[in-house]
């Protein structure tokens, strides 16, 4: 068993160091903090979105924007659409478990706004059919993905894709990038409000 354990370790160490690895992971995390930062600037906000382990980290994400990651500070725009039963339920009853999201960005998103897609395999189909939506609205479209992109790799604007193919591994190495998006927008929200 401690073998066991060992195994999995090296294997999210050496996902963790791949993604290090990859200069445009970097790269696109800081375009996407500045992306978001000017846009809550403007009055925006951040929307995200994932299925099963990804909708917690959606979540989460949003839990640290809002209340806070390391600094008191004041708070940042951001909704999770995955925390509404009563829309969940209504929309996944009535139009389909597929339009979950996008119902959601319809009703809530502006031009402006960023929406970020967590999905493993890059495949959801609630993510994909909320993308559209979201083009539709002039929102910028940020996916977290693994497995090469999938779908979402050419429906994005930008694109984070975990160089794995491994569920677990791709969902540690989000949390992880999650965090640091979410340190590199309050850098470059607050450097330029000086709060």
């Amino acid at each position: 068993m401690r073998q066991l354990v060992e195994k999995q370790l090296a294997q999210s160490i050496s996902t963790m160091q791949a993604t290090l690895a990859d200069p445009a992971i970097a790269d696109t995390i800081v375009t996407i903090a500045e992306l978001t930062a000017r846009s809550m600037q403007a009055g925006g906000k951040l929307m995200v979105a994932g299925n099963g382990g990804s909708a917690a980290d959606a979540q989460h994400l949003v839990a640290e924007f809002v209340v806070r990651l390391v600094h008191n500070r004041p708070a940042m725009r951001a909704v999770a659409l995955t925390t509404d039963s009563s829309i969940m339920t209504a929309a996944g009853n009535d139009f389909g478990f597929d339009c979950l999201f996008a119902r959601q960005i319809e009703a809530l998103g502006a031009p402006g706004d960023v929406f970020l897609g967590i999905s493993t395999s890059g495949n959801s189909k609630n993510i994909i059919q909320a993308l559209h939506q979201a083009k539709q609205m002039e929102i910028t479209t940020v996916g977290f993905t693994g497995n090469g992109g999938g779908q979402m790799k050419t429906l994005c604007d930008h694109n984070v894709i975990i160089p794995s193919n491994v569920t677990m591994n791709i969902q540690e190495c989000h949390l992880t990038l999650e965090h640091i998006f979410c340190l590199a927008v309050e850098h470059f929200y607050f450097q330029d409000t000086k709060q």
